[in-house]
């Protein structure tokens, strides 16, 4: 089974993440890795990053910490077009779950999606992601994750 990891986008990689694109027909669902780098380079609270598989780009995320009351967000995730198909994109989220959750030590992640993007929502959905009933400033609908935690250790229960 394919595994992913994130590396932090720089000289080596940019190239291939600026190259990541999405299959026909989605490009209205998701802002292009080019625009995702300039509103992060223009707001610092946004983290970039490369997703990995078998030491090959396969994709982008983007994450952070905003909004009115200082709601983590995983912002932007993005399979390549030639990478879609393969479970990338549901290894990517959990990933990004307990890495977000980690680094932010929050118990709730955010996500907001294009209500027409059927297939991302089944995606967050099957990992737990609820609709919220609240839509943001463009109309994306947005989902909430709460972490689940074993009572006895403290420690994270997958998606």
């Amino acid at each position: 089974m394919n595994q992913v990891c994130f590396q932090e986008i720089d000289e080596t990689n940019e190239r291939a993440v600026r190259s990541v694109r999405v299959k026909r027909g989605q490009e209205h669902f998701i802002e292009t890795v080019d625009e995702c780098l300039e509103e992060a380079a223009t707001y610092p609270e946004w983290h970039p990053v490369a997703i990995y598989s078998d030491n090959k780009v396969v994709g982008f995320a983007m994450y952070g910490c905003v909004g009115r009351n200082g709601e983590t967000w995983i912002d932007r995730v993005i399979i390549d077009k030639n990478e879609q198909g393969k479970g990338l994109g549901r290894l990517a989220v959990t990933k990004l779950i307990d890495v977000v959750t980690r680094e932010y030590g929050v118990n709730v992640l955010y996500l907001s999606i294009i209500e027409e993007n059927k297939r991302a929502r089944y995606l967050y959905e099957s990992l737990g992601f609820e609709y919220i009933h609240e839509r943001d400033p463009n109309g994306e609908l947005i989902f909430a994750y709460r972490v689940k935690q074993d009572v006895r250790t403290g420690t994270l229960l997958p998606p």
